[in-house]
């Protein structure tokens, strides 16, 4: 257990190479050589929350907006499955026509497919967390984003941190493996206030921590703003893989947005997890959360063999199973 000013030492350190050895060797010993990899399936880009850094907010007027049909989600999963995954995830923005009837609809249909079924939905009703569950659904993704709860409502205006928190507690209660994470660089984030965000997701019992950078939306209030580095990133999630030995930490697709290698230099310092984006079609460049997505012009069997290239070429392997906490098998209710 490191203390929050043993966290704020590392996180300030100038020492990286020794922090991510440490945090690659905790991987090593704890969680093994193999990465495992999630297919992205991005949905819908309709939202109804207006956080002021993400590209698909509600206010975002220049947005070509879409909304993907029960049965075209369902084909691009059977398609995942077929080039490998185990473990299919559903993401949109929190887009409330996929109700409890087709969301479970979804769901059950995907879960033929002998495949882990994750969502990040946002923040729903527990009757809808619990349908969810019972439907099949295995992991839930939804990060909490900052701890600074002043912060956090500075940043997502009309939302409640403690209503977030409150969900994940009933995503957490209702058995899913649970996913959260932070952004880093925020603009008025501090590294104290990093250190409380680490600490917080140890003491919430967290089995997945994603963490990103800030990269500033050209269309969003925060165009102007510095954003975040991958250095800091980098840092945050090996600190977070020292802290939560066993868990799971993706190489986060907007890392390699600020570096060709990002991904790379994720998996060497504590990572175990890569999201390939499996989304057909054009779909991929409208889900632009953040600028200079990476991948958006390629065809989903192209990122999946270009991920798996280089994963092999740093002496890893790609897992063949489904990848869970602890390597469990995903539970059923």
């Amino acid at each position: 257990m490191l203390t929050k000013n043993e966290i704020i030492n590392l996180l300030n350190t100038t020492d990286e190479k020794v922090l991510f050895k440490k945090a690659d060797d905790v991987r090593h010993q704890f969680v093994g050589d193999e990465v495992h990899l999630r297919g992205l399936i991005e949905f819908s880009n309709i939202c109804r929350n207006n956080c002021l850094y993400c590209g698909i907010r509600k206010g975002n007027g220049k947005v070509i907006r879409y909304r993907l049909s029960e049965d075209e989600i369902i084909n691009m999963a059977r398609f995942a499955a077929s080039m490998g995954f185990k473990t299919v995830v559903l993401q949109s923005g929190e887009d409330l026509q996929y109700n409890i009837k087709k969301m479970c609809y979804i769901i059950e249909n995907i879960k033929k497919f002998n495949v882990a079924v994750t969502l990040s939905i946002g923040e729903r009703s527990f009757e809808e967390y619990k349908a969810f569950r019972q439907a099949g659904a295995d992991r839930y993704l939804m990060r909490i984003e900052t701890t600074d709860k002043d912060l956090y409502h500075k940043l997502d205006p009309d939302m409640s941190w403690e209503r977030r928190h409150e969900c994940l507690m009933m995503i957490k209660e209702l058995g899913y493996e649970l996913g959260s994470g932070i952004m880093v660089g925020l603009p008025g984030q501090t590294i104290e206030s990093i250190a409380d965000d680490l600490l917080y997701l140890k003491k919430i019992g967290i089995d997945m921590a994603g963490i990103g950078p800030f990269i500033p939306h050209p269309d969003t209030p925060l165009k102007d703003e510095k954003g975040g580095t991958l250095s800091l990133a980098l840092r945050t999630m090996a600190v977070m893989r020292l802290l939560m030995k066993d868990i799971n930490i993706p190489a986060t697709t907007a890392m390699e947005s600020l570096h060709p290698q990002g991904r790379i230099m994720a998996l060497q310092a504590g990572a175990n997890v890569v999201m390939p984006n499996v989304t057909e079609g054009e779909y991929r460049k409208f889900y632009e959360l953040y600028p200079n997505k990476i991948c958006v012009n390629e065809q989903p069997r192209q990122c999946r063999t270009c991920i798996a290239m280089k994963i092999e070429s740093i002496g890893r392997k790609v897992g063949t199973g489904y990848g869970g906490h602890n390597n469990k098998q995903p539970i059923k209710l």
